[in-house]
């Protein structure tokens, strides 16, 4: 399975012709000011795509330390373990060591990312409360023989700079997948790669894009774990002396990151101010939406293949003011209720964020989930309502095709690696703040670990984000849309060694400190879609980034 799996790239969405690209990436990576990111970091970084996969790690190792009080004392109990390492190496020519302090605090991680003043690069992911397969993780309160454990579920992670970080010139691939495992370990399960893939490898990048790649990983160097009760900060070296990066310099290059890192972190506001708008352009326009909408449908009605296309636009806004995306962000953890926040911002980047409900895979050593989320209707005013708009999404067959054709595809897709699929429930409703959705959960246990990146590569994309036959929808998609989508509507998430947990990219933002945003939001267009209809889901699907802005008139054409 594995040897046929390094044959083929992710989703079979790979073209050689997509490697000329104008990209640059090396071994090692400087993270340069940007007037636009105003960055604080400024370091160097290992590649670990440019490591031999099959070559193991001499280390991997997690030392915990007691727990303390507070952020600062933190900070101190990391510098001076850090002081110990450097005094105290390792033998070996490559490894990665994480070193974690409990605080007995209840922190979240946003507050502590936003305090970090636009340190590149940076994640944060989030996982989804109670309906979330989240991690339960043993921690040691001690350091040595008298360790002292107890149960822990994270619930979101937050980090800057990089003790190492994945990016190629060619799209995401078995090769890349074993690369980002040679660092990880179930030993060691809060060591985890986060990051992002394209949607498709075979379109073009375009500049706003041009900084992501084909794929962006990284492992924080500095780390704010958020728990359901306390927290933990935590720090992290890596080394590879084949890559002409030794332990030295990773040490130095951590020390000269935490030297920057804020301990005051403040309960950020849930609302912000609205950020006045000065422009909002849509790629398509409307007129245009209405005729691809209906190029699509004769499509689907032609003697063609195509049952399903899942068409995108861009709403570009340029705001008189700085938009922060932490901020923004953080307004919608207030929405986050049944979904994943997510942020990636490599350096020189604009960051990428965003709200999605939709689960590509979580796995946990050979249990594997996954979701299939469609059909959209907004929420109702009252109670009655919202049941009678329930009662039309269920009963609606447009939307019966729509969603019967996601969930159908990933079982087969599952059935593939695993010996048996589940499916429970078989036709729901998960209801967000804003809209609701048709939805089943998928479940099922692996063959072997190794199936992961099967697993990935043939989830993506999923009938809800690209339609289907994959391959008929792609290309209407490549022939209609004239704007990049990126990792709009990709893989986000994180490789852990027991256990890795993506979602779907969508709800998404690009947003550039001093230049606006690009919101990006698709819906499906099946037999039975109306254009007008299907624009007005799209309004909906935006409409929680759209709330914090408000329109500024130009003040020459003030009355």
């Amino acid at each position: 399975m594995a040897a046929a799996a390094a044959s083929r790239c992710l989703a079979c969405f790979m073209d050689p012709e997509a490697a000329k690209c104008s990209i640059t990436i090396s071994s090692r990576q400087t993270i340069n000011f940007s007037h636009h990111h105003r960055s604080h970091l400024c370091s160097l970084s290992m590649n670990g795509c440019q490591g031999d996969p099959h070559f193991p790690l001499g280390t991997i190792e997690t030392r915990s330390f007691p727990a303390i009080p507070s952020p600062s004392l933190a900070l101190d109990r990391l510098n001076s373990a850090i002081s110990e390492l450097k005094a105290n190496p390792p033998s070996s020519t490559s490894g990665i060591i994480r070193l974690q302090v409990p605080i007995q605090q209840q922190i979240e991680a946003i507050d502590w990312l936003y305090a970090q003043h636009q340190f590149l690069p940076r994640c944060y992911f989030s996982g989804r409360g109670q309906t979330s397969n989240s991690s339960d993780l043993s921690i040691d309160y001690t350091n040595g023989n008298d360790q002292i454990q107890s149960e822990h579920n994270l619930v979101s992670v937050a980090g800057v700079g990089s003790a190492v970080f994945f990016q190629d010139l060619h799209p995401f691939s078995y090769r890349h997948w074993k690369s980002l495992k040679r660092f990880l370990s179930t030993q060691c399960p809060l060591i985890r790669t986060y990051g992002a893939i394209r949607f498709d490898a075979r379109a073009n990048i375009s500049s706003e894009w041009e900084a992501f790649g084909y794929f962006y990983f990284m492992v924080p160097q500095v780390e704010f774990d958020e728990l359901e009760e306390g927290s933990m900060l935590a720090a992290t070296v890596a080394w590879d002396n084949a890559l002409s990066w030794n332990l030295g310099h990773a040490i130095d290059a951590l020390k000269a990151t935490l030297s920057q890192i804020s301990s005051v972190v403040l309960k950020q506001r849930r609302q912000v101010p609205w950020t006045p708008m000065l422009s909002n352009n849509h790629i398509p326009s409307k007129t245009y939406w209405n005729l691809a909408v209906n190029r699509a449908l004769q499509k689907i009605r032609s003697n063609s293949a195509l049952i399903k296309v899942v068409l995108a636009r861009r709403s570009t806004v340029i705001t008189a003011t700085d938009i922060d995306p932490i901020a923004w962000l953080a307004c919608l953890q207030v929405e986050g209720e049944n979904a994943y926040q997510f942020c990636l911002q490599p350096p020189n980047a604009p960051a990428f964020i965003g709200n999605t409900p939709e689960q590509l895979f979580h796995r946990k050593w050979l249990g594997i989930t996954s979701e299939a989320l469609a059909g959209t209707r907004a929420r109702g005013k009252s109670m009655p309502e919202d049941l009678q708009i329930e009662l039309e999404l269920l009963s609606s067959p447009k939307d019966h095709l729509e969603f019967t054709i996601v969930q159908e595809s990933i079982r087969r897709k599952l059935e593939n690696v695993c010996n048996s699929v589940l499916v429970e429930p078989k036709k729901a409703i998960r209801k967000l703040p804003r809209v609701q959705h048709l939805y089943a959960k998928l479940a099922g246990r692996l063959r072997s670990e190794e199936d992961e990146f099967d697993i990935l590569s043939s989830l993506h994309p999923s009938p809800a984000v690209c339609g289907f036959p994959t391959e008929e929808a792609r290309v209407l998609i490549a022939e209609t849309e004239v704007f990049d989508r990126g990792m709009y509507a990709g893989p986000v998430g994180w490789f852990g060694g027991g256990e890795s947990e993506f979602a779907v990219g969508i709800r998404s933002a690009l947003v550039e400190k001093g230049l606006g945003a690009m919101i990006f939001a698709g819906t499906g267009v099946v037999e039975g879609s109306n254009a007008s209809l299907e624009w007005d889901e799209l309004e909906l699907k935006i409409s929680q980034f759209t709330k914090l802005l408000k329109l500024e008139v130009p003040l020459e054409i003030k009355s």
